[in-house]
Parts: structure tokens; C-alpha cells; sequence
């Protein structure tokens, strides 16, 4: 086994057992290059391997700490709803719908959304909770007139699965981006965030076969919680 992956699963297996609990700061790049015989950059790519699984978050001047033993991941590559991971988070999920408004599209939503200004919105914010704690907040907008129908109940639900099932219109394709952004006054309200200045926003245009747009969506996720991946080709 080379240096990087012994120092890399060592590291992994100590956190997955959680001997190094949630906040515990790794030991320093030095302290690893000393106990393993190995060069700093082996040791900060097993590191970085670490944050990039959502494992550990490196904290400027501080050092490197412990996020979470069990990460979720989520994959880029394909348009699934939350609804449709439960199965591999388990029985303690739940969402709330907190806020269910209907209003006409302006202001910096006409940047987001391909529909006039004055087209009806509807516009869900869920809380979903894994483990008893809040981690995501999704801020969904339908276009009205595309997703007709759509109720508080279908919300605590899967709407995609209303939207594909009942209404028999196909998703196709969505335009996505990530960011990690400053804490907003809804994230403070609706999400346990343990101090954490900083959320993961991944925002998702999407639209229907026909090429029209039907939902923009922003969905905001705790630091701890959760890494995201894709395949990428060349």
C-alpha cells in the first residue's frame, strides 16, 4: 500500500469508527509527515482526498477538523428528487413544508427563470430532516401554468413523481451550479447549522422535453452533511 493510502484509510478508519469524533482537528500535516515518513504533499493529497468526501473541512489557521463519519453523496450526473434517495438514507428522513405562496415572477427571479414578467409562481420551501437534524432547505418555484395542481400535501411527497405520474410530463435536462455562500436569514430559521458561516447551494434550472422551463430551484445544504459527485470524461 503506498504512503498516500495508508495514510488516507488510517486517517478514514478513525473517523468512520469515530475515534476522531465530529470537530476533532486531524493532526497537522507535520505531525503526519513525521509519524508516517512521508512528504508533505503525499500527506496533503490523503487530506484533501478526506474533504473531498465530505470526511474533514480544512479551516484557514486552524487546521483540519473532523466533519462527519457518515456523508452523504450526492451524484451530479442525473436529475433525481429527494424523494428518491430515501432508500439509501434510511427510515429517519422527513421533510416539512414550511412556507407553500403563489405570486407573479419579477424582480431577480426573471434572471432565473424563461417566462414573463407577471407569469403566476408557485413557490415551496421544504425543510428535510435526516437524523432528527434539519440539513437541507429546498426553495423550489414551479411555473404555475406547466405544473398545475401542485398542494402542500403532493409537497411533503415527491413532486416530480406527481409531475412524471399524474400530469405525464417528461423531465429532460437541468442546468446546474454549485456555490458555497454566506448563511442566509432563512438558512438561520430553518436549518441546524452548528455555527457554520457558509452553506452548499446547488441551484438547478430544469426543464421539460419540449425545452420549456418549469422549476427553478435552490437547494441549500448544511457543511457537515453531505459531499457531491460526478464522472467526468475527456
Amino acid at each position: 500500500m503506498s504512503k498516500y493510502n495508508q495514510i488516507y484509510t488510517d486517517l478514514l478508519a478513525s473517523i468512520t469508527t469515530e475515534r476522531l469524533q465530529r470537530g476533532t482537528r486531524l493532526p497537522s500535516e507535520t505531525e503526519l509527515m513525521d509519524a508516517y515518513q512521508a512528504s508533505r504533499g503525499t500527506v496533503r493529497r490523503a487530506i484533501e482526498q478526506l474533504q473531498e468526501r465530505g470526511f474533514a473541512q480544512k479551516i484557514h489557521g486552524k487546521g483540519t477538523f473532523v466533519l462527519s463519519p457518515n456523508p452523504i453523496e450526492f451524484q451530479l450526473g442525473g436529475i433525481v428528487s429527494f424523494y428518491e434517495t430515501h432508500a439509501d438514507l434510511g427510515d429517519d428522513v422527513h421533510t416539512e413544508v414550511v412556507e407553500f405562496t403563489q405570486f407573479p415572477l419579477e424582480g431577480s427571479l426573471l434572471q432565473h427563470i424563461e417566462a414573463e414578467a407577471g407569469t403566476l409562481i408557485t413557490r415551496i420551501k421544504r425543510v428535510r430532516r435526516i437524523g432528527g437534524k434539519r440539513v437541507i432547505l429546498d426553495i423550489n418555484h414551479f411555473v404555475a401554468d406547466l405544473i398545475p395542481g401542485l398542494d402542500r400535501s403532493i409537497a411533503e411527497q415527491s413532486i416530480y413523481a406527481f409531475i412524471e405520474q399524474t400530469l405525464q410530463l417528461q423531465i429532460s435536462y437541468a442546468q446546474r451550479t454549485i456555490e458555497a455562500l454566506p448563511r442566509s436569514k432563512d438558512d438561520q430559521a430553518h436549518l441546524d447549522l452548528d455555527g457554520q458561516s457558509h452553506v452548499i447551494v446547488v441551484s438547478n434550472q430544469t426543464f421539460l422535453q419540449d425545452g420549456r422551463q418549469f422549476e427553478y430551484t435552490e437547494s441549500r445544504h448544511t457543511l457537515d452533511k453531505f459531499y457531491f459527485s460526478d464522472i467526468a470524461r475527456r
